[in-house]
């Protein structure tokens, strides 16, 4: 790859490896990743996704071959790598005692940023929780508590944010939310890299598809290319039928929870 390539490049993994002890995960991976696109990386539980996050943030260190975030190489350059990142991991990393604005403030505080409440609005009004900003995290919905997560990870605006299984255990309207929270995301320049089970999520968000299977990457390529991996399709005309999950918007509609207690008022 030409060192123009390699510039318009987020990140970029080449040969690389890792074990836990006899077991190998990561066994020469491959993966580019266009600046201010959305990648998701498929995978089955166990076949490494998370471990190939945590190389890329600096959190564990590769056996084998090299792997660049932002230009920078994340065992020779971490700090910068560091600068460059934010990680959101599979549950909300949020302070449940705190106000959604107080943990946006306490974020840019840490990074030395001036302005940290003017920083906080912004991002509660970004993610539709400009409403909520002064109640405790503890009365949020799941999907309210998740943006949040996601918007923390934003406070400084790094260029390349890692979202690992970002909707695990959320409900369909809070998938639909943070869905729109992610795609927003990489329409204002930021890469973000997905790693999730769940297909339609990739179709739904993806720019581009890496499937990581037997500690490799076996696929990569848009969902158009794909899917002319396959055997042309067989048409056949059918008369559709509504999902699931129209069904369910059609009765609940797309409302987030947004109330002291709507999560616990709507368990009962």
């Amino acid at each position: 790859m030409s060192p123009t390539e390699s510039a318009t490049l987020a990140i970029h993994v080449e040969g690389l490896e890792h074990a836990f002890g006899d077991l190998e995960v990561l066994r020469g991976v491959d993966v580019a990743v266009e600046r201010g696109s959305i990648v998701a990386l498929l995978g089955s539980n166990g076949a490494g996704k998370t471990t190939l996050v945590r190389i890329l943030a600096t959190l564990l260190r590769p056996d084998g071959g090299t792997a660049t975030v932002n230009g920078f190489d994340v065992v020779a350059e971490a700090d910068q790598v560091r600068e460059s990142i934010s990680l959101t991991g599979q549950f909300a990393a949020v302070d449940d005692i705190l106000t959604g604005r107080e943990n946006l403030e306490l974020v840019a505080q840490l990074r030395r940023l001036p302005d940290a409440r003017g920083i906080a609005d912004e991002l509660l009004v970004r993610f539709s929780l400009a409403d909520a900003g002064d109640r405790r995290v503890d009365t949020y919905s799941g999907g309210m508590r998740r943006r949040l997560d996601i918007a923390m990870s934003l406070v400084g605006d790094p260029p390349v944010i890692f979202l690992d299984e970002p909707t695990t255990g959320l409900d369909p309207q809070a998938r639909q939310h943070v869905w729109e929270s992610v795609k927003e995301l990489a329409t204002g320049g930021t890469t973000v890299l997905l790693t999730t089970q769940y297909l339609e999520e990739a179709e739904q968000l993806a720019d581009q598809i890496a499937i990581l299977h037997q500690h490799r990457i076996i696929a990569d390529g848009t969902l158009a290319e794909l899917k002319a991996l396959l055997p042309p399709a067989e048409v056949v005309y059918v008369e559709k039928q509504p999902s699931l999950e129209d069904v369910f918007f059609a009765i609940v509609g797309d409302d987030d929870p947004a109330t002291p207690g709507a999560e616990q008022e709507a368990a009962r």
